[in-house]
């Protein structure tokens, strides 16, 4: 029964996060509304059993992703009006072209991972492991069934991280 209240009770606390961080007027508040969802999900985690993943959460986004964040946040003029003029360097056409063939090379991923079919006889090998800890399960999870979507997420954060730097750097 404490369970279930506990989850419900962080369930609300991280929805009502949720709506702080989009519905703030001020950019720094957003990102410290941002950094206490993210603690109120490794609670949630804790509560579930999920120690690994609590731990993770508050590492990589409590930590990392937020400071990253932040740091755009202060870095970025927000007050500055946007620039009225193009940098004709800019290879629009080309950056299109190579998106729409990492697009078509992902939906040719997931066609042919979801379109083969698998022999009744398959090793059970490739599940996870009985008896073993919640590291070693998730592991394997992560690295078998979960390898796409995985790496699209390493990505996106590669891209993002490109998009910070870009942002950050001043050239007059």
């Amino acid at each position: 029964m404490a369970e279930a209240i506990a989850f419900y009770t962080l369930a609300v606390l991280i929805l009502g996060l949720g709506v702080a961080v989009i519905t703030t007027p001020k950019t720094v508040h957003s990102v410290v509304f941002l950094v206490l969802n993210f603690l109120c999900v490794a609670v949630l985690y804790v509560v579930l059993r999920a120690e690994f993943l609590a731990v993770i959460q508050v590492l990589v986004y409590a930590g990392g992703i937020v400071v990253l964040y932040l740091f755009v946040v202060m870095l970025v003029n927000l007050k500055r009006a946007p620039e009225a003029h193009e940098d004709p360097r800019r290879l629009a056409r080309l950056g299109l072209a190579l998106s729409g063939a990492v697009l078509l090379e992902l939906a040719g991923i997931v066609v042919y991972s979801y379109g083969r079919v698998t022999p009744a006889s398959a090793p059970a090998a490739a599940g996870p492991l009985t008896g073993a800890g919640n590291t070693e399960e998730l592991g394997w999870l992560l690295y078998t069934d979960y390898l796409i979507p995985f790496e699209v997420a390493s990505v996106l954060l590669l891209v993002a991280m490109v998009g910070a730097i870009v942002l950050a750097r001043r050239e007059s």
